[in-house]
């Protein structure tokens, strides 16, 4: 490996994001030398919440998930992604 580049101070978060989102990681940063952390104090990025919906739509959606070997908690959530991202194309 050859000599690593400077990482450049950074005014803000989108200007170091606009960099590092051109750049490769491998000419600044030596990967073999790094140590794996755990963040162990965030905060969580989700929500719980509760939904009432048919039981036989519930159903459907539990033999769903479970032809592609997922939590049907997961499917619904695809399925909410998916339908919140073709309202967001209209």
């Amino acid at each position: 490996m050859g000599k690593l580049k400077k990482i450049p101070e950074f005014k803000n978060e989108a200007e170091e994001f606009e960099f590092w989102s051109k750049s490769d990681s491998f000419e600044y940063i030596n990967w073999d030398k790094t140590k794996d952390i755990k963040f162990t104090n965030l905060k969580k990025t989700t929500k719980k919440i509760s939904l009432t919906i048919p039981i036989n739509l519930f159903e459907k959606i539990k033999i769903k998930a479970n032809k592609f070997d997922i939590p049907y908690q997961s499917l619904i959530k695809m399925y909410i992604f998916k339908a919140y991202n073709e309202y967001l194309q209209k």
